[in-house]
Order: C-alpha cells, then structure tokens, then sequence
C-alpha cells in the first residue's frame, strides 16, 4: 500500500454535507484536488458526499447546489428537537453501557421503535442526492450498522447492495429516520459507531480526515495511526463554521452558509494538504 492516500468523510447532518463539499471545493480552488484518492470512506453525510465526488460531477457543481437556495433540492425536515433527543439518549447509554457493540444494539433497539417518515420517503431524498446510483469504479466504502445485531457493516461496490440503499443506511440516524432494509436486516447511521471510523481506513500511507461533528475517538484513532507510519491531516470546522451549523445541523437552512465555510476553511487548509496528498 505504499503511498496509498485514503480520504474520510464524517457525519454531521446536511450541514455536514455542505461543509464538506465546500473544504473540497475550496482545496480544489487551491489547487488541491483529492477526489484521486485510492480509497474513500464516507460515513453518514460522508457516504453521501462521497458519493457524490466520485460520480463523476465536477466539485464546483456539487458546491453550488449546495449554496445555491436555487439549486438546492428539497429535504425531509427532522421532527424539531429530534436530534437533541438522540444525543440525550446516547448520552444516557454512554454511561450505561462500556462494551461498544451494546451500545449500538441498543440504539437500534431505539431507532426500531421509532416513529419516522417510511423508508420509501427518505430512500427518495437520498435518491435524489445523487448524481448518479451506481458504485464508482474508485474504492469507495460507506458505513452502517445493523440495528437487530450492534455490528458493523460496510458496504462497496462487491457487496451486492445499491449504492442508494447504502448510503440511506449510512445517513439513518436512528430516533429521526427509519432504519433501512436491506435484504433480511435493517440498518442505521455509521456515526453510531463513530462519527468518522477512522481506524477502519487504518493501514493507509496517507489520510485526510474532514470532520464535521466532533468525534471522541477520532484524536486516539489518528494517533495510532501515526504510531504505525501513517501520516494524517484532519479538518475540522472552524468557529465561523460551527455558527453556520447553527443549533441544528439538520436543518436545510444551514447548507448555504455551511457550504461558504467550508470552502474558506479548504482553501486556508489548501498548504497543509498538499504536503500530505502530494508527499513523495
């Protein structure tokens, strides 16, 4: 895997995804451009920007349908204070539970109980997201966890599911949209596990992390994998970025001013980046 650069996306809502189109966009503006990366692995909002980068579309198209009020499609607005609940219970698991793989059964449990809008509902926003519904021909990995069980699944090109049903089961944040079935099991958003799942890129001679939601693994899996050789950049959003995410991160408001953000923090970002992705 020598000079193997991988790219990880995070969640954190459609604010997130803005956010991150915009860092990408604006390291591109730069002259940074690393949508070429040997592996992508996208969580939640980052399956979906994943996706959407390697479909194909050029990335200052993919910003302005972000930032653009009149190129922005329509989303399913979250029941109002749904997230804040799903914090709060995972807060109350969190000092419930130490064994990982409990703690996300039981967010699943949670997220099967659930009233949401149908699964048929939310598949057509994500759907729509997408530029195109088949898997690219790059590495591409996108996170999920399956609700009845707590493990964790990933899903690729040869792992005989849609790429649309993957990403809607990456982006299922369990309390505010339906878990997705996907043959004989349903499946819930990847940041249940982690925000970024860093270490599941582990093994990369190059990582760049962009992080819209703080991730409290994310410090101890970057270090590790620089105890292994690996060198490591991570973005996260800046002041001016957290205020555009606002209160809630889910909220379709907060893609333009999120998106612009991003792109400020990825040309600012731009230096640090080359010397990463392009190191000998």
């Amino acid at each position: 895997m020598k000079n193997e650069r991988a790219l990880v996306i995070g969640g954190g809502g459609v604010a997130g995804i803005a956010w991150a189109t915009g860092v990408l966009a604006g390291l591109a503006d730069a002259g940074v451009d690393v949508t070429d990366a040997d592996f992508l692995l996208g969580t939640s909002a980052g399956s979906a920007v994943s996706a959407q980068i390697t479909s194909g579309v050029e990335l200052s198209a993919l910003f302005r349908a972000q930032v653009d009020p009149a190129l922005q499609r329509e989303e399913l607005k979250a029941r109002e204070g749904a997230l804040a609940e799903v914090f709060e219970f995972a807060e109350k698991v969190d000092a419930e539970v130490t064994d990982p793989v409990e703690r996300r059964l039981r967010m699943g449990t949670m997220a099967l109980a659930a009233e949401t809008v149908t699964e048929a509902e939310r598949r057509a926003v994500i759907e729509a997201r997408l530029p195109s519904h088949s898997w690219p021909e790059l590495d591409l990995s996108v996170v999920a966890v399956n609700a009845a069980t707590g493990e964790t699944r990933l899903f690729d090109r040869t792992s005989g599911v849609g790429l649309v049903d993957a990403v809607t089961a990456s982006c299922a944040i369990p309390g505010v949209w339906p878990a997705v079935t996907i043959g004989d099991a349903r499946y819930i958003d990847g940041g249940i596990r982690s925000f970024t799942n860093l270490d599941l890129a582990a093994g990369r001679t190059r990582t760049l992390v962009i992080a819209p939601m703080p991730d409290p693994v994310l410090e101890a899996d970057a270090a590790s994998i620089a105890e292994r050789g690996g060198i490591i950049e991570v973005i996260t959003p800046d002041e001016t970025a957290l205020a555009a995410f606002g209160t809630d991160p889910l909220s379709p408001a907060s893609r333009t001013p999120a998106g612009h953000a991003g792109f400020a923090q990825g040309r600012t970002a731009a230096r640090a980046v080359a010397e990463l992705w392009n190191k000998a």
